[in-house]
């Protein structure tokens, strides 16, 4: 893995489209930033090195959308929430696979990189999701 790659929401999104799930790590105070950053909010370092990260966390909340923004209205209603994966590292995500009648604080899901809905134009970004 190339540590030469930017820390940048751009390259985030282009190692998700790659299928991986990456994070920033600061060599200075290893602190870990999910989604990676240029620079540090612990100790303002600007080094970093790019640290995989698993994809399996458990739902912190969430809350359904019932009237989307028009670029999103063909998924409503969907669920969307705040996960906690390793390393208490918190990331957004729509959940896909739960009816959502089904949905609980602390279930356990995992992210998906390849086959979540992607039939808006908008965000340009590679999509990830969360599944049972």
């Amino acid at each position: 893995m190339s540590t030469q790659e930017p820390f940048t929401i751009e390259q985030f999104y282009n190692f998700i489209k790659q299928g991986k799930l990456m994070a920033g790590k600061c060599q200075k105070c290893g602190k870990i930033h999910l989604p990676p950053r240029p620079l540090c909010d612990n100790c303002y370092s600007q080094q970093f090195t790019w640290l995989a990260v698993s994809g399996k966390g458990k739902l912190l909340t969430y809350t359904v959308i019932h009237i989307a923004p028009q670029q999103f209205q063909n998924l409503a209603p969907y669920a969307i929430g705040i996960f906690e994966l390793e390393n208490n590292l918190k990331i957004p995500g729509i959940i896909e696979g739960v009816p959502q009648d089904q949905l609980k604080i602390g279930m356990e899901l995992t992210l998906d990189l390849t086959s979540c809905n992607t039939t808006q134009q908008w965000p340009q970004w590679s999509r990830y999701c969360f599944k049972p």
